[in-house]
Order: C-alpha cells, then structure tokens, then sequence
C-alpha cells in the first residue's frame, strides 16, 4: 500500500509557506502521496473548522498514513487523533513546534487547547511519534514542546537555532522532517 503524507500548517500560514512545498516536493519525487491541506481561515481560526478539513480526509487513514504538522496545526492534529475513532493506527505523527497549552501571546488561539488532552488516546493513535522544537523558539518555548513530546512518548528532535521553523527564520526547508519520516517508512512493514 501507498504511504501517504499529510502537511498541516499552523496560524496565519497556508500550504505554501515555509518548508512545506518544499517537503511535498521531496515526498512526490520519492513517489510518496503527499498534500498540504489548507486549513480554513488561518487568520482568524476556530477549531471545529479545522477538525472539519481534517475529517474529510479520515476514509483515507491507515498505517501508511503520516501526519506532519507545525505550530497551530499540531494542537488541530492532536485534538483530531483524540476525538477521531480510527480503523488501525496511523503510522505516525511528526509535530513541529508543537504545543499542548495556552500560548500567552497568542490567547485568541485557547479554543485549540483550553480542554485538556487525551494524550494516551493520542498515543494509541499513532505507531512512530516525534517532536521537533528548536531550542530559540520565540513562539511555543522549547519547554512546551519538550513536554509534549514526554505526554505523548514522542522521540524529540532538539534544533539549537531553528526559531518557528518560518521562512522569515531561513526555513524554506527542513531535512530533518524528510530524515524522520524516512526513519519511519525503513521500520513500515506490510
């Protein structure tokens, strides 16, 4: 069966920004089905509308299934994984700069994580888990990242100076996402 890779984007973003075609392009070269789904009014998100988008993808979830999100996009993934009833385990998760709490600059985005999560559903959602946080994120602080990859049992990758992983921090690409989810397909079986 075909992996498929899914790219969810966080606040303010859209399918073309920062590392993400550039991830796709390297996934479809490697002859892997990969999409970037925008999420429905970044700016001024709302949590139902994002489970909504990715709920149209749910018939297509298996164990090849791959889900990369950034930021904002890693709360809609977890609160997605918690909620939805799946056939089989996905084969992974990869979040980065993800985040579990509030953000205290950002509270227009609490709807995302005011309820707590079910984070052992969550882990039961997904066979491989990973975080990526670099250390100078001005954004989600690396703590927050750290200690959702400890709630998940998630492998976290630590970046010294990655900031957000935005194209204004220089991230146009990110290898290590590419790196991770290769280290996952070389442990898929059939």
């Amino acid at each position: 069966m075909t992996k498929q890779i899914y790219i969810i984007h966080g606040y303010r973003a859209s399918s073309t920004n920062h590392w993400f075609p550039w991830l796709k392009k390297r996934l479809l070269a490697d002859g892997i089905h990969a999409e970037i789904l925008d999420m429905p009014n970044p700016h001024q998100p709302r949590l139902k509308d994002w489970l909504d988008t990715l709920s149209l993808n749910k018939h297509t979830l298996n164990k090849h299934t791959y889900l990369v999100a950034h930021s904002l996009g890693c709360a809609a993934v977890l609160r997605f994984l918690e909620q939805t009833q799946l056939r089989q385990p996905l084969g992974g998760i990869l979040l980065v700069s993800g985040f579990a709490k509030s953000l205290p600059d950002l509270k227009m985005l609490d709807e995302f994580t005011e309820e707590s999560f079910d984070f052992q559903n969550i882990i039961e959602s997904a066979k491989h888990r990973a975080v990526i946080a670099s250390r100078d994120d001005q954004i989600v602080p690396f703590a927050w990242s750290k200690d959702l990859a400890q709630q998940i049992d998630a492998k976290l990758y630590e970046v010294q100076h990655g900031g957000h992983f935005l194209e204004t921090d220089g991230f146009t690409s990110l290898p290590i996402v590419y790196d991770v989810l290769n280290s996952y397909f070389s442990k898929e079986t059939c």
